[in-house]
């Protein structure tokens, strides 16, 4: 063997003893971090997993509240949830509220968000003001407006000079939920996009300005395409919360369904059914198909969000 050939026989050696080293060194890492996550794993799988698990064996099942003299019956909860007009109303509610709530806290948090962002003096004390209902818990703020739009002493008739049955009748009871959520909720998205204004870059606005462009065209062409993925974020998480509306609702129409059940929710519902009427294998099914509603608009976000990545490439 010459002298030349010598390191074209060592280096797949090399390489070899190089790949086995960062193998080794892999797994140590894995093996170490696996015990700090370890706990969270623990957990998760106790107490998601496994009621998850559960709740899926239970909708197969006439199980009562007590748990005891459970009986496999197959696919019978699903055939009677999809024929229950009750279900299917309480969704209809959901689904409205959604459609109320997201475009308006979008819109809204991003308006309450440029306005923060843009004002010098005393910013800290709008930014609190925007943000501090939220720290509020769901039952004190919905206590708050309860009373607020009571229809003898609540100030929002007062104010307003009208006598509207905000709480007693369906065709406003909806609408007080929906203006009590967004008084509510809109800090936190407010919160994402005052982040989101904060990190763009302030050469951008001064190139727009050099070129000419006022503050609508600023605000059209550099704004909001650059809060593109930040308005997908608040509108998926607007629309899984709004779809699980519950607490605000129930506290308001004092834990009923509403006037003429026009404020009953899916969540309610399935609570109805399983602590109420004692049939938990029923409210398990009607949590089945919940589920994979939720999951199939989380899995639509997804999808569209890749797809105009791969389309913006």
């Amino acid at each position: 063997m010459t002298t030349a050939s010598t390191p074209t026989v060592l280096a797949p050696a090399r390489a070899k003893s190089a790949a086995a080293g960062v193998t080794v060194r892999r797994r140590q890492v894995f093996q170490h971090g696996g015990w700090f996550v370890a706990p969270f794993l623990v957990l998760f799988a106790l107490f998601v997993i496994w009621p998850l698990l559960r709740g899926v064996w239970l909708s197969f099942t006439d199980a009562n509240i007590s748990g005891e003299g459970a009986s496999f019956v197959g696919l019978d909860n699903y055939r009677e949830a999809l024929k229950d007009q009750l279900m299917w109303d309480a969704l209809g509610h959901s689904a409205y509220f959604t459609l109320l709530v997201v475009p308006c806290i979008t819109v809204l948090a991003f308006l309450l968000a440029m306005l923060a962002h843009n004002i010098e003096r005393g910013a800290w004390l709008w930014r609190l003001c925007f943000f501090a209902p939220f720290l509020l818990p769901s039952t004190v703020a919905a206590n708050l407006w309860q009373w607020l739009f009571n229809i003898g002493t609540g100030m929002v008739n007062h104010v307003l000079g009208i006598d509207t049955p905000w709480l007693t009748d369906k065709s406003y009871a909806m609408l007080a939920i929906v203006i009590e959520t967004l008084w509510w909720t809109v800090g936190f998205s407010f919160l994402l996009y005052l982040a989101a204004l904060q990190g763009i870059p302030g050469h951008l606005y001064e190139a727009a300005k050099l070129d000419g462009a006022n503050a609508w065209h600023r605000m059209v062409h550099i704004t909001l395409p650059l809060l593109r993925n930040i308005t997908g974020l608040v509108i998926a998480l607007q629309i899984l919360a709004s779809l699980q509306l519950f607490d605000q609702a129930v506290v308001m129409m004092d834990f009923g369904p509403g006037p003429e059940n026009s404020t009953r929710s899916f969540v309610q519902y399935t609570l109805e059914q399983g602590f109420t009427s004692y049939r938990v294998g029923y409210a398990s099914a009607i949590s089945v198909i919940f589920f994979v509603l939720i999951a199939a608009v989380a899995l639509g976000r997804m999808w569209l969000l890749r797809n105009r990545e791969e389309a913006g490439r």
